[in-house]
């Protein structure tokens, strides 16, 4: 599965960055501002969420992918991440803080069998959604999902 359903109102046309992408990019260390994002075509868009990002060389490749994506439609160097060696998203002994919170706000426990069997990007799409420059919104539409939530 490439794109997840709530993300389904945008994925057609990749106006927005998909959650796939967006775990690429932290696993690779660049940050890809929407409105660079918005630059790229169509088919650029698409390459980034097929392309490989998960071991080495592949990581390497995808970074310089994405890099010169960015100075090509930009005219400037993109924006370099520290990339976190342990990940919260690939802990799947505990569950981050900010997704407790945000569970318990709306009446939901999230147990640690529960998260053990979630996936790394459903773990990392709900640590992105509760994060508080984020609007929120698809937090409850995954929690469903992925079966959090009946």
């Amino acid at each position: 599965m490439t794109y997840f359903k709530f993300e389904a109102d945008f994925v057609d046309s990749l106006r927005c960055i998909p959650m796939i992408v967006r775990l690429k990019l932290d696993t690779c260390g660049v940050k890809l501002k929407l409105a660079e994002w918005n630059r790229f075509t169509q088919a650029e868009c698409q390459q980034l969420v097929e392309l490989p990002c998960d071991r080495e060389p592949a990581i390497n490749n995808y970074k310089a992918y994405v890099s010169q994506l960015i100075i090509h439609h930009t005219g400037h160097e993109p924006s370099l991440l520290s990339v976190d060696p342990h990940p919260p998203w690939s802990n799947d002994r505990e569950t981050p803080e900010s997704v407790s919170i945000k569970a318990t706000e709306e009446g939901i426990n999230i147990d640690i069998a529960q998260w053990e069997n979630l996936t790394t990007i459903q773990r990392f799409a709900l640590i992105k959604l509760t994060r508080s420059q984020h609007e929120n919104n698809n937090f409850l539409p995954a929690l469903k999902e992925f079966g959090l939530l009946t």
